[in-house]
């Protein structure tokens, strides 16, 4: 036998329907949730505690008085004592006689006055005197033939084949010693060092002459260097 339904019978047709009021009602409360205040409470303030005020103490400023200091006390003034002399007290008299007077005769003593004489520096240095200084052996050949027996060629001369000529200069003493020896025109370092010491090493020479006293006098002399 078949199992008929009827239209009324039939629940899936109404459940979207049922499923919406559901919602609605939902929403409704919780709108009515949100709005709910509680309006009949008071909060009664009088009795709380209220703000405590604090009155700062103020405390006046006070300037100390500056001390100026006492001015210094005034030196005590001298009173200036005049002594009054009476006239009928007696003063001796001091008399001043000229010559005419007395008749003597005026000595007039002459001091002669010393004048220093300025004495000429002994440093001065002459370049041309009236007898110039002059190698005690031979002269100027002696002083060639010194310098080629001991001159010693550097080594590292020789090695790069160095040689020229090297101008030293000098300064003869009132004694004949040499002073003060400079190279006027170098070649090389080692050449010119050998130079120095070749004619720092000479002999008192004759020293210069000037109005027939020794002086200094500078002398230049040039020294060779060449590879045989």
């Amino acid at each position: 036998m078949e199992i008929k339904k009827t239209p009324k019978a039939d629940l899936e047709g109404k459940k979207s329907t049922w499923m919406l009021i559901g919602y609605v009602i939902v929403l409704a409360f919780m709108f009515v949730a949100f709005e709910w205040t509680q309006r009949d409470y008071k909060i009664d303030t009088s009795q709380a505690v209220t703000d405590a005020v604090f009155e700062e103490e103020m405390i006046p400023i006070t300037e100390q008085e500056e001390k100026v200091a006492p001015p210094p006390p005034e030196a005590p003034s001298i009173a200036e004592t005049l002594e009054i002399v009476d006239d009928k007290a007696d003063v001796e008299e001091t008399n001043i006689a000229s010559s005419e007077e007395t008749g003597q005769k005026v000595e007039v003593k002459y001091v002669p006055v010393a004048v220093e004489e300025e004495a000429p520096e002994e440093q001065t240095i002459f370049e041309v005197v009236e007898q110039m200084p002059e190698f005690p052996n031979g002269g100027m050949a002696g002083l060639m033939q010194y310098l080629s027996k001991n001159i010693k060629y550097p080594t590292i001369a020789q090695e790069n084949g160095t040689q020229g000529r090297v101008t030293v200069q000098f300064v003869v003493n009132k004694d004949g010693s040499i002073v003060d020896a400079k190279v006027l025109r170098g070649v090389d370092p080692y050449l010119d060092k050998e130079a120095i010491r070749v004619i720092s090493s000479m002999p008192k020479w004759k020293p210069g002459m000037q109005r027939g006293k020794p002086v200094r006098v500078k002398y230049t002399v040039p020294v060779m260097f060449r590879l045989q």
